[in-house]
């Protein structure tokens, strides 16, 4: 079955999307995007989803493309007509199309698209080997907080890091601390257990899936301590692991070519992506 993606109020074969060649997303980067995984036809976590599109929106002063309703319908109806059960939904909303100009043109309306795919989840949370990162310096814009579709510094820390035969790369910002990774949450279990992970500010975006963990961990036991930790200490911890949608919760075995723990993902690690599989398999819904 070919692939259906919404564009602007239409549904149309994915091969034949389009969007304007003035549309201010393609020309300026002016927008903000979404990812959510797809369980059992379910969105995950789809309150936290559409709480951080608004947010991202209004720190951009731009308006939701849609009520909430009908922008709710338009995602499941995306997803049916592309028969996603488990998988993602790719939510994206520039300004508008306008003659290029920088300054924010009046009157336009947001442009809206919408895509969706099958993925294949994991079966089970021991089935994680566990996944090596690099460290690069963080040269990305000073509002992470934004999901903005503006991702070039995020694209050329990742390429680095697939370069370099790493799964994903750790941010480092001008006081060695970890920020997070090209586009995963970054945390690490200190000697006592505890999780920890940088505390939400402008220089990190506000995971949805690091909500989750966060919440899960504090329900079952787990002391989460949210503030910045540095490459040295991420390096002598016993357990180090990175989050997103697409990534779940994953275990780090190397950083840097040294091996963190005994080179497998620790027992918290396999813990918290075991409760989380749980909850996405569930009702998916962070209450």
């Amino acid at each position: 079955m070919s692939r259906i993606a919404y564009v602007n109020g239409q549904y149309v074969p994915h091969a034949e999307a389009q969007i304007h060649v003035e549309d201010r997303g393609y020309q300026f980067a002016d927008g903000v995007y979404e990812v959510a995984a797809i369980f059992r036809g379910r969105i995950i976590d789809e309150d936290g989803h559409l709480v951080r599109l608004k947010r991202s929106l209004d720190e951009l002063d731009m308006a939701m493309p849609m009520p909430d309703r009908p922008f709710a319908a338009v995602c499941r109806e995306t997803l049916r007509r592309n028969r996603v059960q488990d998988g993602i939904i790719y939510i994206q909303v520039s300004r508008g199309v306008s003659r290029r100009d920088h300054p924010f043109p009046e009157d336009v309306k947001p442009a809206l698209v919408m895509t969706a795919r099958a993925v294949d989840w994991p079966a089970n949370a021991d089935d994680d080997t566990g996944a090596e990162v690099v460290s690069i310096a963080d040269i990305r814009w000073l509002r992470r907080d934004v999901k903005s579709i503006s991702l070039l510094p995020n694209v050329l820390a990742k390429q680095e890091a697939r370069e370099k035969g790493a799964y994903e790369a750790w941010l480092i910002d001008a006081d060695g601390m970890v920020t997070e990774g090209s586009s995963t949450n970054a945390w690490i279990v200190d000697d006592d257990g505890k999780v920890v992970t940088r505390q939400l500010d402008h220089n990190i975006l506000g995971g949805i899936t690091r909500s989750t963990v966060i919440k899960l961990a504090r329900e079952n036991g787990i002391e989460v301590v949210e503030r910045p930790f540095s490459l040295a200490e991420a390096l002598a911890s016993p357990e180090a692991f990175l989050s997103s949608t697409t990534s779940f919760v994953r275990g780090i075995i190397g950083i840097d070519g040294s091996v963190i723990g005994d080179g497998a993902p620790g027992p918290v690690t396999r813990r918290l992506r075991g409760l989380y599989l749980d909850y996405c398999r569930g009702a998916g819904v962070n209450e």
